[in-house]
């Protein structure tokens, strides 16, 4: 049995098949689906069951999604569950992550910039079976942009143990800190206890 990852994201995608080896992924365009699910949501949590439950149904198919974002002290938590929308639909990764830096210009000192990626996995049967989990790396957000590995914010976000972004890391050394990382080893076992037919 194959796991439906609820994502078109092949950043998620590729990080989803290094964390989740030897499962058998699929994609939604692997399987002909076009799906868009609207997050609305208040929480992380809240919107990866929306989508899992949705790909669920739509495929008929164990289906696992992914809500994740960054949450910056310094700015009450934004973006948050806004992340992927922050600044409005017409940024990009390198516009939201200079749209963060400036909204973060009046505070330099780095302490006052601590800030962490939250991931929340939820995977849905379609017979309603349903198992969590949620991973976060901490960290601070840098003074500028710096790396052309990962995505998203990646570039901005500074991990003091490394002293680099974890646009620097290589892909398997990012793997061994990010939060979704951590949210992956966390579901793995529920994943087993709750789908023993996967």
């Amino acid at each position: 049995m194959s796991l439906l990852l609820a994502t078109n994201n092949r950043g998620k995608m590729a990080e989803f098949e290094r964390l989740l080896a030897p499962i058998h992924l699929t994609t939604p365009d692997e399987i002909g689906l076009q799906l868009t699910v609207v997050e609305n949501g208040e929480t992380f949590a809240d919107n990866a069951t929306l989508k899992a439950q949705a790909f669920a149904d739509a495929s008929g198919s164990l289906a696992l999604a992914d809500d994740s974002g960054l949450e910056v002290d310094g700015l009450e938590g934004a973006p948050g569950v806004h992340s992927a929308r922050y600044g409005g639909e017409g940024l990009d990764d390198a516009g939201r992550c200079r749209l963060l830096l400036r909204n973060l210009s009046a505070t330099p000192r780095r302490e006052d910039r601590t800030a962490r990626f939250r991931c929340c996995l939820v995977a849905v049967s379609p017979d309603g079976r349903i198992c969590t989990a949620e991973g976060c790396c901490e960290g601070f957000i840098a003074g500028t942009a710096t790396g052309d590995k990962g995505f998203g914010y990646d570039p901005v976000f500074y991990l003091p143990d490394y002293g680099c972004t974890i646009a620097e890391l290589e892909p398997t050394d990012k793997d061994a800190v990010s939060h979704r990382a951590r949210a992956v080893e966390a579901l793995l076992p529920r994943l087993k206890t709750t789908f023993p037919e996967l």
